[in-house]
């Protein structure tokens, strides 16, 4: 009997080994199904189980606010503010706000702010009070400034008192707007211009009535995120009470639980930062918050906050496998870590010096209909491509031509799916499921991003913009972004807005944004062909000057190259192909090359040394 029972014993832990072989991530398969499935009940029930029509994020964050009111919400420097805290500040900041007597439901409010926790009491105020928020990136100025605030469709805004030279700038087009506008002070010295929080230290913080957003559904917008968009100006992407649900949620996936503790030190105006607030409500949840990313002082805060989950771009995972090592890199609580971007031999350094960190890679847009992620922690990969993800939520790789930049189709009209392996544009089907919001006052560039007719007749799909191809595995890598718009810094960045700035300067005429690779970086680094004005000479300073001053550090152009005239096509675009394969390489590049130099304040000129020295790496970026 012992003999058969060995046997039997063996046989089953063979056939295991054998399924394992066969179907190496089978477990994880499993676990993703079943945390989806778990996943689904639970928005069902936000949907349908409450006697509110839009049970939201906020109602998410009262019910835990009731279930754990002491428990630590958000830590912020040497700061602790706990569930309560969260319910009575942002109850001060909609009373505020109610009390001016500016706002009627569904209104706007602009929040001009960095990371700082009265950025989360502002926008829990506004939507008590059925309004929603734009959030601008903080670091705009003058003309993007206005143009994101004028789409944004507010006419209140609310700025942090270090910005308010910024604010000063433009503050005669905004009242010339009616715009009212708040600085987060206690006293405000700008005539014309309102102090916030010595309104806000007076108000009550006794909780309000639901009915005043008794009017909020699930499609009613909770936010307007900007993103870059191919060209132009950056535009408001609409986030919907459903969406951030969806956003919020889908993090959970991969793995987070309530006793977590989550680090923030992304942009809380940008999606990935604000997800972060977002999904730790849902979780109920522990945020140590930081107002801006330094490299220097991530695992210190990480040790001080007992951090178990992080949150990364590429860029920040580069940072930090790039510093000094030191006897205590594994010396953390962290176990898991979820993002966007990061390479694979930089994933492969980060579990190697820092240790066994789960690594989450996801992929999705701020406007976008469709997300993935990497649940079972293959190197490289955003994703896999699964018959329930393609059942719920359609998608494809279709052929597209990169010098038309458009997707090929075959004699019928139709998309052509790209073949495994091949890189293609990912489009995603557009339906009640997976609705796309488009962007705030901006019909014309909400309709580019619908592609009809794709894989039948009639059928509707969003267009990433994004190159991405799936492997034989069914793992899928993202290879490239399609059209004007590179990525540099974490940040995406609008060729065309950064031509509009530099061409301000009185010797350029003319210029061609594009990005360039640059050697052991993420994304691309900007680079400009420029044609100067006639009788006059590059000023090397004045223009380094000039973009300091109107430009954000990941926006400028890191290179220059003057040429006597810029390619274009017959309808006047520029030519940008052959700019980008050229690179910045003087030993192929006839034209005279600058780079921009940080120390010298100046563009110096890109001599060959230079070059050698910024491709190996000892000139940083």
């Amino acid at each position: 009997m012992y003999i058969w029972f060995t046997v039997l014993a063996g046989l089953a832990l063979l056939s295991l080994s054998f399924i394992r072989t066969l179907f190496p991530y089978l477990g994880d398969n499993c676990a993703y199904i079943l945390r989806s499935i778990k996943l689904g009940i639970r928005l069902t029930k936000y949907k349908k189980g409450k006697q509110s029509p839009c049970f939201s994020i906020l109602d998410r964050f009262i019910d835990a606010e009731k279930e754990h009111p002491h428990k630590p919400f958000i830590l912020f420097g040497d700061e602790t503010f706990t569930y309560r805290d969260a319910e009575e500040l942002s109850n001060k900041a909609a009373r505020v706000f109610l009390q001016s007597g500016l706002l009627k439901q569904g209104d706007t409010v602009a929040l001009f702010l960095g990371n700082e926790p009265v950025f989360l009491w502002l926008w829990l105020g506004l939507v008590k009070i059925g309004c929603s928020a734009t959030f601008l990136n903080c670091n705009i100025r003058s003309k993007s400034l206005l143009h994101c605030f004028k789409c944004s469709g507010a006419r209140t805004l609310v700025a942090a008192e270090e910005l308010q030279d910024a604010v000063d700038e433009v503050l005669p087009a905004l009242l010339e707007q009616q715009v009212t506008v708040f600085i987060l002070t206690d006293r405000c010295q700008t005539a014309d211009v309102k102090s916030f929080k010595d309104q806000m230290s007076q108000a009550s913080s006794e909780p309000l009535s639901k009915d005043l957003r008794s009017h909020l559904t699930l499609r009613s917008p909770a936010a307007y995120i900007y993103t870059s968009g191919t060209t132009g100006f950056p535009k408001a992407a609409v986030v919907s009470h459903a969406k951030l649900w969806r956003l919020a949620c889908f993090p959970s996936i991969a793995g987070m639980y309530s006793d977590d503790v989550l680090y923030i030190s992304l942009p809380l105006y940008h999606t990935t930062g604000f997800l972060g607030f977002a999904l730790a409500i849902d979780r109920g949840i522990t945020v140590a918050l930081r107002s801006k990313f330094s490299v220097s002082q991530f695992w210190n805060d990480c040790r001080k906050y007992d951090v178990t989950v992080i949150q990364y771009i590429g860029e920040i995972m580069r940072y930090l496998c790039n510093t000094p090592k030191k006897p205590n890199d594994r010396s953390h609580k962290v176990r898991l870590a979820v993002g966007n971007g990061i390479r694979a031999d930089v994933w492969r350094d980060f579990i190697s010096r820092f240790g066994n960190v789960k690594i989450r890679e996801c992929y999705g847009a701020t406007e976008g209909n469709f997300g993935l992620m990497n649940y079972s922690g293959k190197i490289g990969a955003v994703g896999r491509d699964s018959f329930l993800h393609r059942r719920y939520f359609p998608h494809a790789v279709i052929k597209f031509d990169i010098k038309t930049e458009t997707p090929l189709r075959d004699s019928s009209g139709l998309c052509i799916e790209a073949a495994k392996g091949e890189p293609g544009l990912l489009v995603s089907e557009i339906s009640l499921m997976a609705p796309f919001s488009g962007y705030m006052g901006d019909l014309q560039q909400s309709e580019k991003k619908r592609l009809h007719d794709v894989l039948r007749k009639g059928d509707l799909y969003f267009n990433t913009g994004d190159l991405l191809r799936i492997e034989e595995d069914n793992f899928i890598y993202f290879q490239d972004r399609v059209g004007d718009t590179f990525r540099w810094k974490g940040e995406n960045v609008a060729t065309t807005e950064v031509a509009d700035v530099i061409t301000m300067v009185d010797c350029i005429k003319e210029a061609n944004v594009y990005g360039v690779e640059v050697p052991g970086h993420e994304g691309r680094a900007g680079m400009a062909a420029i044609n100067l004005t006639e009788g006059f000479r590059f000023d090397s300073a004045a223009v380094f000057k000039h973009v300091e001053n109107f430009l954000p550090a990941y926006a400028r152009p890191r290179f220059l190259r003057i040429q006597s005239s810029l390619d274009v096509t017959g309808t006047f675009k520029h030519l940008k192909m052959k700019l980008v394969a050229e690179g910045f390489n003087p030993n192929q590049i006839t034209d005279p090359l600058y780079f921009l130099d940080e120390k010298d304040k100046s563009y110096v000129p890109l001599t060959v040394d230079k070059f050698n020295l910024i491709t190996s790496g000892q000139i940083k970026m």
